[in-house]
C-alpha cells in the first residue's frame, strides 16, 4: 500500500508528489491516467495478483505494474501493514497501544521507509532502558515524552522533594508539591505511558542484574550548570562502562541540548571542559568558583524555554534509539532568549583527555548489516537492527549505531554545521538508471522533492 502517512498531490498534468516537506518528499513523473488511476488502487486491499488483473482493465500491462511497484517500494512510498516481525505483530494486537501510537509510528514510517519500518522500530522501543538524571521542568518532562513515545522502561534519579518550581504542564503535577521527587517521577512516567512495559526475557536480559542494559542515560538536572559546564568525574563511570549519555538542560535562560557523548568516539565532558581551558586561561578558576559557591536562590529557567529543551532532547533521544546519529552527536545546541536562535557548537575529542575518543583506543564493535544511506553517500556505514540496540547490554554503544568498519568512529567534522532547525533538505535526487530499471541515487541537492522517473515507456 501507498505510504498514508504522505500526502499526494499533483503537480502538475503528469507528475505525482509524495509529501509535503522537502525532506521526504518525492516525485513520480511522468504518469499518465492510467497510471494515476492505478495508484488508488495501492490501498493495501489488494494483492499483487488482484492488482496485475485490475491494471489491465486500465491497460495497464504486468511488467508495468511490477516495475512500477518495484519502484515505488525502492523510493519508500509503499507500506506494509502486516511487516515488522514478531514483536510487531504483539504490538499489532494491542489495540488500546496502537491507537495512542498511530501517530508515532506513522511519523517512523516516514523516516524509516522500509516497509513495515515504523511499527518494527515502534516495537523494539518497547524493549528498551532509558535513564533520566533529574527531575525538574527539564528532566521529568523528558521522561514523561519518552515514555509516551513508546520507550519501554524509562527510570528517573533525583534526591529531595518536589518544590512549586520543579511543576510543569508536561512534567510534574502540582499535586506532587511535596513528594519526593522520584515517586512523583515515577507516577508521571506510568501515567504517560501508552502500556504497560513488556516483560524482559532471554537475550534482553542483564545477566548481572537481570534488567535490560541501559540504551541511554539523559542528564538533565535541575542545576543548569551540571549540563553546560558537566563535571567529568560524574561522567567518569559510563564513559568507562561505554554507556552513551545526552546532557540537556537550562541556565541563566539559555537552553542546551548536547553533546550526545559515545564513550570512545566522540568527545565528552572531560573534552569539552579542556577546549574550553584552551580557549580561556581564566575558565578553570571562575568554573571552580561557581561548583564551590552557593548556589542562587531561584535559578533562571523559562517554563516554555525548558519545555522547548525537553521537546528537542526527547527527540534527539529517541532518534539515538532509532538506530540514528542526531545532530546532538559530538555537538551542542544552545538558544537563548528572547531571540531563542538555535546554535550548535562542535565538541571534538581532546587529545589530552582520558576518554580515548582522540586517540581511537576503543574496541571495535559487533559485526552489523549495512543499511541503506542517509545522509553521506560515500561513507562505509553499518548498523544494527532496533532490535539488537534493544538486547544489548549497558557499556557497548557500538552496537547500537554507526559503526566504521576497520576503523574508529568519526563524526563528519561539518555535520553540526551542515544541520539547522529549519527543515532539511532532500537528500538526493531518484532518476531512473540503468537499463534493468532500477533507479540510481544521487547525492546532488534538489530544491523541493526526490524524483522518481515512472513512465510508461519501460514497456518499450
Amino acid at each position: 500500500m501507498l505510504k498514508p502517512a504522505l500526502r499526494r498531490a499533483w503537480r502538475g498534468r503528469n507528475t505525482v508528489q509524495f509529501g509535503v516537506t522537502p525532506a521526504h518528499a518525492v516525485t513520480l513523473g511522468p504518469v499518465d491516467i492510467a497510471t494515476g488511476s492505478f495508484l488508488e488502487l495501492l490501498d493495501g486491499t489488494r494483492g499483487l495478483p488482484l492488482l496485475r488483473e485490475e491494471a489491465r482493465a486500465l491497460d495497464l500491462s504486468d511488467r508495468h505494474v511490477d516495475v512500477l511497484v518495484r519502484r515505488l517500494a525502492e523510493a519508500g512510498l509503499l507500506d506494509d501493514p502486516r511487516a515488522g516481525g514478531p514483536q510487531a505483530d504483539v504490538l499489532r494486537h494491542r489495540a488500546e497501544v496502537m491507537e495512542r501510537q498511530r501517530p508515532d509510528v506513522a511519523s517512523l514510517s516516514v523516516v524509516h521507509p522500509g516497509p513495515g519500518e515504523g511499527l518494527r522500530r515502534m516495537a523494539a522501543r518497547r524493549a528498551m532502558r532509558v535513564q533520566v538524571r533529574g527531575a525538574g521542568r527539564v528532566g521529568a518532562s523528558i521522561a514523561a515524552v519518552l515514555s509516551g513515545s513508546g520507550v519501554g522502561q524509562v527510570e528517573v534519579l533525583d534526591g529531595g522533594r518536589a518544590e512549586p518550581g520543579d511543576v510543569a504542564p508536561a512534567g510534574l503535577p502540582p499535586a506532587a508539591v511535596g513528594e519526593r521527587r522520584d515517586v512523583a517521577a515515577r507516577r508521571l512516567v506510568r501515567r504517560a505511558a501508552a502500556g504497560p512495559a513488556p516483560r524482559s526475557a532471554g537475550a534482553d536480559r542483564n545477566p548481572a542484574g537481570g534488567q535490560p542494559g541501559l540504551s541511554l542515560i539523559v542528564v538533565a538536572p535541575r542545576d543548569g550548570l551540571s549540563v553546560y559546564a558537566p563535571v567529568p568525574d560524574t561522567a567518569a563511570p559510563w564513559i568507562a562502562s561505554g554507556t552513551p549519555h545526552l546532557y540537556a538542560g537550562v541556565i541563566e535562560a539559555t537552553g542546551v541540548v548536547g553533546p550526545l557523548v559515545l564513550p570512545g568516539g566522540t568527545g565528552c565532558a572531560g573534552c569539552l571542559e579542556l577546549h574550553r581551558a584552551d580557549r580561556d586561561s581564566q575558565w578553570p578558576r571562575m568554573l571552580a568558583q561557581w561548583r564551590s559557591g552557593r548556589r542562587g536562590a531561584v535559578p533562571a529557567c523559562d517554563l516554555a524555554l525548558a519545555t522547548a529543551v525537553a521537546g528537542l532532547a526527547a527527540a534527539h533521544a529517541l532518534s539515538f534509539l532509532d538506530g540514528e546519529l542526531p545532530a546532538s552527536t559530538g555537538a551542542r545546541w544552545e538558544a537563548a532568549l528572547p531571540l531563542l536562535d538555535w546554535r550548535s557548537e562542535r565538541i571534538g575529542p581532546h587529545a589530552d583527555c582520558s576518554c580515548g575518543a582522540a586517540t581511537g583506543t576503543e574496541g571495535q564493535g559487533p559485526p552489523a548489516p549495512f543499511r541503506r544511506r542517509t545522509q553521506w553517500p560515500g561513507d562505509r556505514r553499518r548498523r544494527v537492527t532496533p532490535e539488537d540496540q534493544a538486547a544489548r547490554q549497558s557499556g557497548n554503544w557500538r552496537g547500537t549505531c554507526l559503526i566504521f568498519p576497520g576503523r574508529r568512529l568519526r563524526v563528519p567534522p561539518n555535520w553540526p554545521r551542515s544541520r539547522s532547525a529549519s527543515p532539511a533538505v532532500p537528500h538526493g535526487v531518484w532518476a531512473s538508471g540503468s537499463a534493468a530499471g532500477r533507479p540510481s541515487w544521487s547525492p546532488a541537492r534538489c530544491s523541493s522533492a526526490r524524483r522518481t522517473s515512472c513512465s510508461r515507456p519501460w514497456e518499450s
